[in-house]
């Protein structure tokens, strides 16, 4: 007896059904991973059946349709677009997402959007650190809005752009992660930009617009409404003048009247000025104002490096540090002028092309430099200010100015030693002894008399013996004073100090003893003396040589045999 299995086997009906299902999945060509259209069969509690033209119907999580109002508006009959991830799973079944379609199909139109800078639509869901999260096409694909893009400025409350639908701008894309982020800045500027194009087509560069309105302002110009364009009035376009703070001049809501100078109409900026409404002070400057002549002001700003004045409305000069005191280039200006003090002074450069005068205050005053040049050569009072190294600085007492005392000016003994003798604030006698390019030389040692007057009151000159004393004995030599107030001191070095090496010892020598010596140096000017003990031996020798004993070296005499037979002769004729 045939089966029931056999029997459909064998049944045509059956055979021909079978035959036309496979060839009506081959017709159907289905493949993964892409978005395909579906038809609603049945609605069930948790799950929502749909008909693929798969070998089976496909079951989605309901889930998969909680945004908006998609559930409510779904029926039976109704046409979907799902993701086909597995046309058969392990089971058999077919795998479908309704989420996935969505979110692919909405990135899809993101990258669209990107690509042609077209506007998208979503909302405002969840704060998160940096920003928040936008959804767009109702909730399908959740992007990032950074807090900086929110807005044209910062906004204290976003709460009411929460759950609203908005306009946004892609901005950037990672497509290889799948993340936008997005910008409402962008759509508003945007807005904005055409609306600010369009207003300007009613004005031009050259305009005068006589009620601009003030909206704001800061320590480098004011914002300004120009029939509802925004416009920036600089700092420097306020006057021809200097202005310290554009809030001392206009206050908010104050309408003034200014000139278009400039349109930008690649960023839609326009630039506003005050000062284009009146002629520049400056091209005329050369007729009002000339070098040398004084005239009247008032301080208007104070710097570290000088004073402005206000020398007429839209005019201000500069007195440098160095135009304000005779004694003292670096001064601090406080110390001298104060701001709305009214002065007096002397015009002494005008660069019309940089529209900079340089006036000075000191010109008007008494220089003191004119003064002391009457004073070179005489005696004067300094107050010491400072001890260095190699000299002294000083102040002279009646005029303020100061001047420096070289160590070799204190006395004539030229020794470095000598400043440890002054110290901070002593007042000490000195002559000016130069005056060169504001620099003033002092000396000391000139209110005394020149130890080297010596030679020229006792008409000593090179070659001339004089008699010396011993002040100190050295290493290298001896020092030896010439004149009874030991004011003249000279060192006579080891070499010079005997003929004979053996004598030449300095340690034989005495503080105190006599000593002679020639002058075998002598230059006034330069002050230099050169003595040598040495050189007298040898004047001497020469000279008894040549009076008692005439060729007596050439017959093998000795100085000690002269000197004795010249002693005997003396000796036998004193008896």
């Amino acid at each position: 007896m045939a089966t029931e299995q056999e029997l459909k086997k064998n049944n045509p009906l059956q055979k021909e059904f079978q035959n036309l299902l496979d060839k009506d999945f081959e017709d159907r060509k289905l493949k993964e991973n892409q978005i395909i259209k579906a038809t609603v069969t049945e609605i069930k509690k948790n799950f929502i059946v749909v008909d693929c033209k798969a070998k089976m119907e496909g079951m989605i999580p309901v889930e998969e349709f909680q945004h908006g109002d998609e559930l409510s508006k779904l029926k039976v009959g109704s046409k979907i677009e799902v993701f086909l991830e597995r046309i058969e799973s392990g089971r058999g079944e077919i795998v479908i997402s309704r989420e996935k379609a969505k979110r692919l199909g909405a990135w899809n139109k993101v990258v669209k959007a990107f690509d042609n800078q077209e506007e998208i639509i979503g909302e405002v869901k969840t704060r998160i650190k940096g920003g928040y999260i936008f959804y767009a096409f109702d909730g399908s694909l959740p992007c990032f809005l950074p807090s900086s893009q929110l807005d044209t400025r910062p906004l204290k409350k976003v709460d009411h752009l929460f759950n609203t639908k908005i306009k946004v701008l892609p901005v950037r894309l990672d497509r290889s992660r799948g993340n936008c982020s997005v910008s409402r800045r962008a759509v508003l500027e945007k807005s904005k930009n055409a609306e600010i194009s369009e207003a300007l087509k009613n004005i031009k560069e050259g305009d005068i617009i006589k009620d601009a309105i003030v909206k704001a302002t800061t320590d480098w110009g004011i914002f300004l409404d120009l029939n509802g364009i925004d416009a920036l009035l600089h700092v420097s376009d306020l006057s021809h003048g200097r202005v310290k703070k554009p809030s001392d001049l206009v206050t908010i809501g104050q309408k003034i009247k200014v000139k278009v100078t400039k349109i930008d109409e690649k960023t839609n900026r326009v630039s506003a000025s005050v000062k284009a409404l009146t002629e520049d002070p400056f091209e005329k400057i050369e007729k009002k104002y000339k070098l040398g002549e004084i005239h009247e002001g008032i301080v208007t700003k104070i710097m570290d490096y000088g004073c402005f004045v206000k020398i007429e409305e839209g005019i201000e000069g500069l007195i440098h540090n160095s135009e304000l005191d005779w004694t003292n280039k670096n001064i601090k200006p406080n110390k001298v002028l104060a701001v709305s003090q009214k002065i007096k002074f002397k015009i002494v450069n005008i660069e019309k092309e940089t529209k900079r005068i340089s006036l000075s205050y000191k010109a008007l005053l008494e220089n003191p430099w004119e003064k002391i040049k009457d004073k070179i050569g005489k005696e004067v009072k300094i107050k010491i200010n400072n001890v260095t190294e190699k000299a002294i600085f000083g102040d002279l007492i009646d005029s303020g100015l100061s001047g420096m005392l070289h160590y070799k000016e204190i006395s004539y003994n030229e020794n470095i030693e000598e400043l440890k003798k002054f110290k901070k604030n002593d007042v000490i006698n000195v002559m000016i002894s130069e005056i060169n390019d504001d620099k003033i030389k002092f000396s000391k040692r000139a209110l005394e008399a020149d130890p080297l007057h010596y030679f020229k009151d006792n008409n000593k000159k090179v070659g001339d013996i004089i008699t010396t004393r011993i002040n100190e004995v050295l290493k290298t030599g001896v020092k030896v004073s010439i004149d009874k107030d030991k004011k003249l001191i000279v060192t006579i070095r080891k070499a010079d100090l005997a003929k004979d090496a053996a004598d030449a010892r300095p340690e034989v020598f005495s503080p105190g003893n006599a000593l002679d010596a020639k002058i075998t140096e002598l230059d006034l000017k330069s002050r230099r003396i050169k003595l040598s003990v040495k050189a007298a031996q040898i004047d001497e020798e020469k000279s008894l040589i040549a009076k008692f004993g005439e060729g007596a070296t050439k017959s093998g005499a000795t100085l000690k045999g002269i000197f004795e037979k010249a002693i005997g002769k003396k000796g036998k004729k004193e008896k």
